[in-house]
Parts: C-alpha cells; sequence; structure tokens
C-alpha cells in the first residue's frame, strides 16, 4: 500500500495536474490569423504626353502643335482615370506679369482645343509659370523657342 500511495504521489498526482494544466492552457491559446497578402504593386501611368510650343508673344496653335494636342487628347481617352496639370510657360522676354498671363493663356489655348475634341475639362487643370522654369536655361533663340510652351503633367 506504501508503494501505491509513493507512486499515486509522485506520479499520477504530477502526471493528472500536467494533462488538466496543459489542457487550459491549450484552450485558452489564440491562433492569430494569417497575414493579409502584399498589397498589388502600383504600376505608375505611362506618361506620353507631349509638349506644345508657341510663336514669339503668341497663344495660337499652329499646324505641329494641333497634331500634338491630338495624340495628347489619344492619350487621355486611352486613359481616363488620368488627370492633368497644363503648365504655361514663356521665355525670359517680357515683364513677369506679361509672361505669366501669356503662360496662362497659352495653358488655357491647349485645354480649350482638349476640351473641344472631347477631353472632360474637369481631368485637366492650368497653371502658369510665365518664366520661371524654363526648359532651357539659354539666352538665345534656340533656348527661347524652348521655353515657350504649353507642358502636361500626368497626375
Amino acid at each position: 500500500m506504501k508503494s501505491l500511495k509513493f507512486l499515486f504521489r509522485t506520479l499520477i498526482i504530477p502526471s493528472l495536474l500536467f494533462v488538466v494544466g496543459c489542457s487550459t492552457c491549450c484552450r485558452e491559446a489564440v491562433v492569430a490569423p494569417p497575414p493579409p497578402p502584399p498589397p498589388a504593386p502600383v504600376v505608375p501611368v505611362s506618361t506620353e504626353l507631349g509638349d506644345v510650343f508657341f510663336a514669339f508673344d503668341s497663344a495660337l496653335l499652329n499646324t505641329v502643335s494641333e497634331s500634338q494636342l491630338n495624340e495628347n487628347v489619344q492619350w487621355m481617352n486611352d486613359n481616363p482615370e488620368a488627370s492633368v496639370v497644363i503648365e504655361g510657360h514663356c521665355d525670359e522676354r517680357g515683364t513677369d506679369e506679361y509672361n505669366i498671363a501669356l503662360g496662362e493663356r497659352r495653358a488655357e489655348t491647349a485645354k480649350n482645343y482638349m476640351t473641344n475634341a472631347g477631353v472632360d475639362p474637369s481631368r485637366m487643370q492650368t497653371v502658369s509659370y510665365g518664366e520661371e522654369r524654363p526648359f532651357d536655361p539659354g539666352h538665345d533663340e534656340d533656348a527661347w523657342a524652348k521655353n515657350r510652351r504649353a507642358h502636361f503633367v500626368a497626375k
């Protein structure tokens, strides 16, 4: 009998405590949900929008400018979720105030052309930088011709 008590105290009671303790421990364990899948990679919209260039002191479109605007219209139609900012730029000649106004007329001319071609005007915003952001910092006719433009930036 003494050996049965010894066996009971040394093996059975600790074993029962272990089993009971482990069973309650396992029931209370919370399993974390699996992590969510990684987000899909963001694919940037290809910007194939071209600039439109203007003659000195002018916001009128020529045939080359109209051709480029037609390509920009096609790009807008192919990317219906995209919107653009049309920036009006000028060369360094003229006063700051005059160039801001001329840059705005150039940007608005491009926007109006595209609106008339079917692009929703709410997808286009205009801003004028005048002579403040030259494409070419030179001080000759070649540089000035590059700076007289409406520049398209996709958003």
